[in-house]
């Protein structure tokens, strides 16, 4: 800790954590620290947030509402893709992270302040995550992570230390596991979740009811789509984080949205997480919909073979790289056609695609009925077939003659 700070931007939630890396920055660098807060979604108490941190020590605070821009600007992006890490993860914490880092470094601009701070463990992927995007904004900050360097290890030091400084931390109880939480989604980790046997306690879920305990009877909903993003839920018109509000309401009362995942982080590490996505999991269901009608097959197959691969740069923290914004203004010239309206079903834990509908569909019932038709020409299915297997008769033909 040799390396001069005179100005950090702290990544703070008044909670335990970031409220003793607030103190302890300036015990041990000397340095002025500003604190921010994001608010996306996650449905913390905010109105106290600054007095704590300026009773801490912060010689200012900013608190931003971030809802409509991470909706409109990370999760729709990413979810025109119809976004899936490792086939089940919906990525709701790794599309959070370059958004509040984007804001931290925007603040260290306004501030002059020459360092940015985090609380993420060394063992996770969000310090991967801040800090890649710290670099891609502003390659010269200065990144202090106080997990990977200090002597504060256990909770029980960290309870010591805010006590010794008088830090206002208004609750100390021992949680049997970790939350992170913003619009998208809801994370449950470690504790009493690191045994993969075992299923997560029914009283962990704040999102959605048990599926169980989900009304006995269906409700259907419509979404409409315009260019690929939702625009409207039963016909009216929202803004992008109020109708992922009503998404979420809707998905949470009937009990979709649950997943149960052990990933592999990019630190290396397999981890198990319990996951609670309702809005997203109706919205990716909806969006494929959309898309099934409205996408040309090479064009939906093409995108469909970069998914893996965008979600993983997604996951890794490579949200502001080349490479991601290259496949983005990919993906985003197929949604030109995807608009439309989907209606679907909800039933305890259920989310069923129930009818689609566009101005732009390429689906022809012409020529896809069973019944009579005067514009597909049955026989001529004969050549394409025998052009289609001229070289598996070929490779048969050849194995005969040895």
């Amino acid at each position: 800790m040799t390396e001069q700070v005179k100005k950090v931007v702290l990544a703070y939630s008044g909670g335990l954590d970031t409220s003793v890396i607030l103190r302890w920055l300036i015990e041990t660098y000397g340095c002025e620290v500003v604190a921010f807060s994001a608010d996306i979604g996650q449905e913390e108490e905010l109105d106290t947030i600054e007095e704590k941190a300026l009773k801490t020590g912060a010689s200012r605070v900013y608190i931003d509402d971030l809802k409509e821009t991470f909706i409109r600007d990370y999760v729709f992006p990413a979810f025109r893709a119809n976004v899936l890490y490792e086939g089940q993860y919906l990525l709701g914490t790794s599309i959070a992270r370059p958004l509040i880092a984007k804001r931290q470094i925007e603040i260290a601009n306004i501030e002059g302040a020459d360092a940015v701070s985090h609380g993420a463990t060394g063992k996770g992927n969000d310090q991967v995550r801040f800090e890649l995007s710290y670099y891609a904004l502003k390659p010269d900050i200065k990144i202090v992570a106080p997990w990977r360097i200090w002597d504060l290890t256990s909770r029980t030091a960290l309870m010591a230390f805010a006590e010794k400084f008088g830090i206002p931390v208004l609750s100390t109880r021992n949680k049997p596991y970790s939350t992170d939480r913003n619009m998208l989604h809801i994370s449950y980790e470690g504790g009493i979740l690191e045994d993969p046997w075992q299923p997560p306690p029914e009283d962990i879920f704040t999102l959605t009811v048990s599926p169980r305990e989900a009304p006995d009877e269906a409700e259907e909903i419509e979404i409409t789509f315009a260019h690929g993003d939702p625009t409207a839920v039963n016909g009216r018109s929202m803004s992008p984080a109020t109708l992922f509000k009503e998404l979420n309401r809707l998905g949470g009362k009937h009990g979709v949205g649950r997943a149960d995942i052990v990933e592999n982080r990019f630190v290396g590490m397999k981890s198990r997480g319990v996951y609670e996505t309702p809005g997203g999991t109706i919205l990716r269901a909806a969006h494929i919909a959309m898309e099934s009608i409205t996408m040309d097959r090479e064009v939906m197959h093409l995108r469909d073979g970069l998914m893996p691969r965008y979600a993983e740069m997604i996951y890794n923290g490579f949200w502001f790289s080349p490479e991601r914004e290259l496949m983005q203004r990919l993906i985003d010239e197929t949604q030109q056609n995807v608009s439309g309206v989907v209606r679907l079903s909800l039933y305890k834990g259920n989310c069923t695609i129930l009818g689609r509908k566009s101005d732009d569909s390429l689906y022809s019932q012409d020529f896809a009925t069973f019944e009579d038709d005067s514009v597909y020409k049955q026989g001529d299915a004969e050549g394409f077939i025998k052009l289609n297997a001229l070289r598996l008769r070929i490779r048969a033909m050849n194995r005969k003659q040895g």
